[in-house]
């Protein structure tokens, strides 16, 4: 048996999305996360694409489980066409089980699959590899780092992470337990780098609710607020000062109703008894009465937002008075269809206020002062930058290369396909496979050749 780890990134390394990461000993493998990717615009009637996972089939009989750090579709959106492929256990945490089994349900695939909920500091042991799940900080809640320890040595897998000692729902990152495996010793820190080019350290999600209070206080119409359906700590805020400034809530778009009650039924979310209300309830409140959740911060087309504001949603429009608060930042690729859906809510005369504006929008990546706090926690041996474009790779490589004076050498940059050899003391590209992704109309959940 080869005494060594190969790493194989099927997706997110080299690219914005579809995050998926392969690790094999010998004639075992597991698989951290399986996201979808927003496609070109320019890919007629495709919504969303995923991994090739054919590439896997040569493994079939090896892997042993699928690991998710969390539940953004980056990082869950592959999930059902990955399980229809191969069926192995999932382990993770509840909140993103919960995601899980929605999206499964949807496509008939729940009853046949095992998903095991884990607790923060848990540790599972399949196979060769031993998983320690620890709690970290992220725009979304009950999100993991991965300690995995392998016969070669331990592997952090950071998962999207920032340092938020303050978060809104839950527990602060636990940097107790990255210490101590820093202490320890860590063989390699596979470490988010999408904001790798910002300085400073990363807000807390906390830091968006003065801009809200504000808002809400000066607003005399409907305020409308589209964010990620997955932000719970930004739906808890909404809450929360709605119901300071006399306000019900009506949320409105598919996954934003899904998740809200996922959440809501899970016990993440504190929803006071008569806070929300119906669509139908809610068209007889006077304008300054009520809020509304909505769907559609990225333009999409089919979101309730984009109804809102070209034609109607349920027999409901933007008007003039409404204030519009997009509190999400630009997924890379959706900038022209936010464009229009700018231009079309302005048409009707309502008011935008975006994160240009006001402290409305925080994300949840490590910046560059994050990067130092983990990496010198970890203290590993060989830094890979994952999760990002390529130059966000790059800048993650020069940060610590130039600020935390990491040796170049044992900075690994890798891309998709590439397949990296960790032996205990050297690490390299052996190989490089050919990993592509496949497209999918979500409308149908159907593969589309190209």
């Amino acid at each position: 048996m080869s005494k060594a780890i190969e790493l194989i990134p099927l997706g997110g390394v080299g690219e914005f999305g579809m995050n998926c990461m392969a690790m094999r000993y010998g004639d075992e493998m597991i698989i951290v996360d399986a996201g979808m990717g927003f496609p070109e615009e320019d890919v007629y009637g495709v919504d969303v694409c995923v991994p090739d996972f054919n590439f896997l089939d040569e493994y079939r009989d090896d892997i042993t489980a699928l690991i998710l750090t969390h539940g953004h579709e980056d990082h869950i959106g592959a999930l059902p066409y990955f399980l229809k492929k191969i069926n192995v256990p999932v382990y993770t945490s509840h909140f993103t089980a919960g995601l899980a089994e929605s999206k499964l349900d949807e496509h008939d695939l729940l009853a046949s699959v095992l998903i095991h909920r884990v607790e923060p500091r848990q540790t599972i042991e399949i196979g060769a590899f031993k998983i320690e799940f620890i709690r970290t900080s992220h725009s979304l809640i009950d999100c993991f780092s991965l300690a995995i320890t392998t016969p070669v040595g331990v592997i952090i897998h950071t998962g999207d992470y920032k340092v938020d000692e303050t978060p809104v729902i839950g527990e602060p990152i636990d940097l107790r337990t990255l210490r101590r495996y820093g202490q320890e010793g860590v063989l390699a820190l596979l470490s988010d780098s999408t904001n790798a080019s910002v300085p400073g350290r990363t807000p807390s999600e906390r830091a968006v609710i003065p801009a809200f209070e504000e808002i809400f206080a000066e607003a005399e119409g409907r305020i409308f607020v589209a964010a990620f359906a997955s932000s719970i700590h930004r739906l808890q805020i909404v809450f929360d000062v709605a119901q300071q400034f006399d306000r019900k809530v009506c949320v409105i778009g598919r996954s934003m109703i899904k998740n809200v009650e996922i959440a809501d039924r899970l016990g993440y979310l504190d929803v006071h008894d008569n806070m929300m209300v119906s669509l139908g309830e809610a068209r007889q409140m006077a304008d300054e009465d009520i809020a509304f959740l909505v769907t559609g911060s990225q333009g999409e087309p089919r979101a309730a937002l984009a109804q809102l504001s070209t034609q109607s949603y349920k027999g409901m429009s933007i008007e003039e008075g409404d204030t519009v608060i997009l509190s999400a930042r630009i997924i890379p690729g959706n900038e022209r269809a936010i464009s229009r859906l700018i231009g079309d809510i302005y048409k009707r005369g309502g008011n935008i206020i975006d994160e240009k504006r006001r402290l409305i929008h925080v994300s949840g990546h490590a910046s560059q002062e994050d990067i130092r706090i983990m990496t010198e926690a970890v203290r590993p041996k060989f830094v890979v930058p994952i999760h990002g474009e390529y130059r966000m790779l790059y800048r993650h490589k020069e940060f610590v290369k130039n600020h935390l004076d990491f040796p170049e050498k044992n900075i690994l940059m890798i891309e998709n396909g590439d397949v990296l050899e960790l032996d205990g003391e050297r690490a390299s590209i052996i190989a490089k496979r050919d990993v592509g992704r496949v497209f999918i109309d979500e409308t149908g959940f159907e593969e589309i050749d190209r």
